[in-house]
């Protein structure tokens, strides 16, 4: 249990210090629009994306008979 907790810990400082070494800004061009947003922002949001469709595709594997 200890060891879990140590290695949940590291991974999120890893996670916190590859966000805070990202601060530039990234501008995506979507057709006619112009996107703008901060690494710092995106990162976490693509984090959280992966995440969620992970659990989500997991779950419905599970529920399969």
């Amino acid at each position: 249990m200890k060891t879990k907790l140590i290695l949940i810990g590291v991974a999120l400082l890893l996670i916190a210090i590859i966000f805070l070494q990202n601060p530039g800004e990234v501008v995506y061009r979507i057709y006619f629009w112009k996107i703008s947003l901060s690494q710092m922002i995106l990162l976490p949001l693509t984090l959280l994306a992966g995440f969620i469709l992970g659990f989500s595709l997991a779950s419905l594997r599970r529920k399969r008979p």
